[in-house]
């Protein structure tokens, strides 16, 4: 079974066209890991350490390429894309780094001379299945931990940008001992027999709330380790003494920018009584003034969405919401699938636009009476993954944090930015698991093991 990889901005231009592996390549992949995965963690940790950095320079120096592949195939705005080939290179020489960290911890033995510690071993091989919203930061903030603390390491991209994840791996697997990262295409049928097989010890997923529900089940009735990202619904509460014009510019750039495809996206932004129609206005014009053109030009904000049913799903959720379209609301005159940035105004929180992810540029503004009526509807949904709070009072920040059933807060600061050192995660069905990033991730890609000797 074949798939194709195809140009957002202009379809007619195929990225690549694959064969999907099938059982029997993917039984092999996980054997060749599993044997690669004994010399590995047996590799002085200052080695890991070196070959990691080194990867870091190999991706630095090919980063032109990665970026004009970046905003080719899934028509991610070139300027962020250069920004997410940095935090890649970044990300790289953070667990380089990493890998050199105390790898385990003493405590008193029973008798004096007796020695008692805990020390962090590699799980063995690790399974990644990634999204294509960030086809070189999401891969990476998941390998770089595993190859760092001695897993071997298979990556499953989407097949929307497998091209960019072979590109990864061209660069970054000739640095490593043979098989020790590889890459293995396809859809459904390939993430099944990778995820089931028992020689895989721990799997990590970013993608839809049904898959990693599926893949979290499977993987914990075989006795595996498993986490599970799985999108958001994000408030940004803007209260009335906030800086209207600073929460604003934030807000279009959360909501909007790489046509909203983040999980980190503010989906809905609601608004104190108080400044309610001032606010919304100010949102209005400033997404009104983005330009949605050619993800290649430095001035894009936006760009296209990834594909047609993408842009119809959006659309359909607009026209379900019930709400008034203060601006956008339609799909554009363009070769590719693009989607004028939208703005619904609901009369309350409820519809699709209230209460489900929806990949693209649109959000809703919703009034609310108070600051506490406010946090009441931002906790209202099954999601829980980030939350934004625009205030001038830190006081008030702080009592409303305690409130938000999210797993990440950002005062005064768009919902769509993360700290690649700091734990990534978030509540109720956004995530399952042990969080991403920084030191959080050494939870997931060892297990501790107690050593007693006693003479």
């Amino acid at each position: 079974m074949t798939f194709i990889s195809v140009n957002p901005h202009d379809p007619s231009d195929e990225i690549g066209k694959w064969e999907q592996a099938g059982e029997p390549e993917v039984a092999s992949v996980v054997e060749r890991a599993t044997r690669a995965a004994r010399e590995w963690r047996r590799t002085p940790a200052a080695a890991r350490s070196q070959a990691l950095g080194d990867a870091a320079a190999a991706l630095e120096r090919r980063a032109d390429e990665v970026i004009a592949l970046t905003v080719r195939e899934v028509g991610k705005p070139v300027t962020e894309a250069r920004g997410e080939v940095a935090r890649g290179v970044s990300i790289l020489r953070y667990y380089a780094q990493l890998a050199l960290l105390p790898d385990g911890e003493t405590m008193p033995g029973a008798t004096h001379d007796a020695l008692l510690m805990a020390r962090y071993r590699p799980v063995g091989v690790a399974a990644l299945l990634t999204p294509w919203n960030f086809p070189v930061a999401i891969p990476l903030w998941k390998a770089a931990p595993s190859l760092a603390y001695g897993n071997a390491t298979i990556l499953k991209p989407s097949s929307a940008a497998a091209a960019t994840a072979l590109l990864l791996h061209e660069i970054i697997s000739p640095i490593l001992p043979r098989d020790v990262f590889q890459v293995v295409l396809g859809g459904a049928g390939t993430a099944r027999p990778l995820i089931e097989n028992p020689a895989v010890a721990a799997v990590s997923f970013t993608g839809s709330v049904p898959v990693g529900r599926d893949i979290a089940r499977r993987v914990s009735a075989r006795g595996g380790r498993v986490q599970a990202e799985m999108g958001g619904q994000n408030p940004s509460i803007v209260l009335a003494d906030a800086d209207l014009d600073r929460a604003a510019a934030n807000i279009t750039y959360a909501a909007m920018g790489y046509a909203g495809q983040k999980c980190t996206a503010t989906s809905r932004v609601i608004v104190e009584d108080a400044v309610y129609a001032d606010f919304r206005d100010r949102l209005s014009e400033d997404i009104t003034q983005l330009q949605v053109v050619d993800p290649s030009a430095e001035a894009t904000l936006v760009g296209p969405v990834i594909d047609a049913g993408a842009r119809t799903a959006a659309l359909d959720a607009v026209g379900a919401s019930g709400g008034r379209v203060i601006t956008g609301g339609k799909a554009l005159d363009a070769p590719g699938y693009y989607l004028a940035p939208t703005l619904v105004e609901l009369d309350g929180p409820s519809g699709p636009l209230a209460s489900e992810e929806v990949f693209a540029p649109v959000a809703a503004v919703i009034r609310a009476d108070s600051a506490e009526q406010a946090v009441e509807i931002a906790n209202d949904v099954r999601f829980g993954l980030v939350a934004a709070v625009f205030t001038t009072d830190l006081g008030r920040a702080l009592r409303l944090s305690e409130e938000l059933d999210t797993g990440m807060i950002r005062v005064n600061a768009p919902t769509s930015g993360v700290d690649f050192y700091a734990p990534f995660g978030g509540a109720k069905e956004s995530s399952y698991g042990p969080r991403e990033q920084g030191l959080a991730a050494r939870n997931f890609y060892t297990e501790s093991r107690t050593i007693l000797i006693s003479p």
